[in-house]
């Protein structure tokens, strides 16, 4: 039978676009199918912050941090806890992403068009000694743009592919199977959905209209992972983390379903590390929500108190922007799936971002004026200040019994005591009249605010937390948020995958998400953040010229 296409990518978001338009530049012939529309092309990619993991960059050097390779890689270990034999392909894997992002990524995506934000930012700080979890430095830089803007120069090369005939998309195609023939994978079979009309995001028909068949040389997996099916992440939910939270809201939309995943294991691809995951504790339901159970995650400052649901402060080093997984951990451990911040309006005006291209208008359209304006508006910016006004999960008062008694009508549950939260605010108030303090979490903000980006647009000047001048006081409950697949399809450093024998499977390749962005986990046990858009970039990358060689 004849061949459609020298390769079949499944998938057109960011990791699948990457090696579609890689294996396009070869001058190769590849089809990119989809089970949604042509509206959601990007796939999650489209609606993140942006966020990338750039180590000695130039915007990094303009603000006077000194980072390096072997800082990175040192960072990266402390945080990804290698510890299985499953580990050597993500290990692998793990060593060329560093050196990647130390080397040619940056210049690599800016001669396609893209930029960054110039204040970088600092995720995962971590909190323990120089050989455990975190960034030692600010890594995280915010595409100009932030999700749209990573996907664009993909895109845009996509486009100019299939204008010259060699790129051919097939949306609202279902991947039902994987074709195997001799041992060599070559194709794909499923079904033709309805037409859809629904906004991206949104959720879409899965009525049948028709059933396809293609073949090609070679196939690409780039399905993405599992975190809008909370079903599936339930069962692989790892015992390390306690039990599986019984509500959860999510970070994707409901596409994001696993389901390919299945597929692919089932023609003898081996899944490993199904039990690594990354979900998010700072979530709050989306208002205004485009997907099922639409949550959305605030990327906090360092400067709120956080209780967990019985009121007891979350323990050093638990503190925001901390450690992600550790912070899932301990709510988990609780008994309850919910926690709080406590801050004033002087906090949330400085402190809180909101994760999402849609909650970000003034980066994601490029404005410099709409982004100067986070330094000097009196409010939060608007996105936050619709959230403060409208979101379920905030509670706003003039004093800290009302706001205590307002949290326990927003739950129910009636665990707060007025006195107990009362006398934690007040002892870490008293900590503010010194410059030189013990505890842990105003350690932080005064460390934070030595680096010059903090200082301007993230941290707030320590103040109380019961200085009315700095009110009203303010407290959002955060829900667990799903989010990422840690875990994927075992692949070696060309993006190959192995078989449930252990043998490399011809003609069968897994990027992004779906294999755990590169070897089935390149992250191990966490992430040090800004790496998951890198993870689609690099294993697609590889994937695509891979391929491209591979095929005749």
């Amino acid at each position: 039978m004849a061949a459609d296409a020298d390769v079949i990518v499944v998938g057109g978001g960011l990791a699948g676009l990457v090696a579609a338009t890689e294996i396009a530049d070869a001058g190769k012939r590849v089809v990119v199918v989809d089970q949604e529309g042509e509206q959601n092309l990007g796939g999650q990619a489209f609606w993140s912050f942006g966020g990338l993991f750039f180590v000695d960059s130039p915007e990094q050097r303009r603000l006077g941090i000194k980072d390096s390779h072997d800082l990175a890689m040192q960072d990266w270990q402390g945080t990804a806890g290698f510890d299985r034999d499953e580990d050597l392909w993500p290990r692998r894997w793990a060593e060329a992403y560093v050196a990647f992002a130390a080397g040619e990524k940056r210049n690599w995506l800016r001669a396609m068009g893209h930029r960054v934000f110039p204040v970088v930012g600092w995720a995962e700080r971590g909190g323990y000694d120089a050989m455990g979890h975190g960034n030692s430095v600010p890594r995280f830089h915010v595409t100009w743009g932030t999700g749209p803007g990573i996907v664009e120069p993909f895109e845009r090369r996509a486009r100019e592919a299939q204008k010259k005939g060699l790129l051919t998309f097939k949306f609202r195609h279902r991947v039902d199977a994987l074709s195997v023939t001799n041992g060599t994978v070559d194709g794909v079979s499923g079904a033709i959905l309805e037409p859809t009309n629904t906004e991206r995001g949104e959720s879409s028909s899965r009525n049948v209209i028709g059933d396809f068949s293609l073949r090609a040389q070679a196939v690409i997996v780039a399905s993405g992972g599992i975190g809008g099916n909370h079903d599936l992440v339930r069962q692989n939910w790892p015992k390390r983390l306690g039990e599986p939270p019984k509500r959860m809201i999510s970070g994707v939309p409901a596409h994001v379903d696993g389901r390919m995943m299945g597929i692919t294991e089932t023609a003898g691809a081996r899944l490993i590390n199904r039990d690594r995951m990354w979900h998010y504790v700072e979530g709050i339901e989306n208002w205004n929500p485009i997907w099922p159970k639409h949550g959305i995650r605030i990327l906090p400052g360092p400067s709120s108190m956080w209780f967990d649901a019985t009121g007891k402060r979350l323990p050093a080093p638990l503190f925001p922007g901390s450690d992600t997984l550790g912070q899932l951990q301990y709510i988990q451990s609780t008994g309850y799936d919910y926690s709080w911040f406590v801050l004033t309006q002087a906090i949330i005006k400085k402190e809180f971002a909101l994760s999402g291209s849609e909650q970000n208008p003034d980066l994601t359209g490029k404005s410099w004026l709409m982004t100067a304006r986070r330094a000097t508006n009196k409010g939060a910016p608007a996105p936050v200040e619709a959230f403060k006004d409208h979101g379920i999960d905030f509670v706003v008062r003039d004093n800290l019994d009302d706001l205590v008694s307002a949290m326990n009508a927003l739950t129910g549950d009636n665990l707060l005591k007025f006195d107990e939260i009362r006398t934690q605010i007040e002892a870490r108030d008293r900590t503010m009249a010194n410059p030189y303090v013990k505890d842990a979490q105003v350690m932080n903000i005064h460390n934070a605010r030595k680096y010059i980006g903090d200082r301007l647009i993230r941290t707030a000047k320590p103040h109380r937390i019961l200085d009315p001048a700095q009110g009203p006081l303010i407290a959002v409950r955060l829900n667990i948020l799903t989010r990422k697949t840690l875990g994927g399809f075992e692949t070696d450093l060309d993006s190959r995958v192995f078989g449930s024998n252990g043998q490399i499977m011809p003609g069968l390749y897994a990027v992004g998400e779906t294999a755990g962005f590169g070897g089935g986990g390149m992250h191990g046990y966490r992430s040090l953040e800004g790496t998951f858009l890198g993870g689609c970039l690099f294993t697609g990358r590889t994937a695509g010229r891979a391929a491209a060689k591979a095929v005749v």
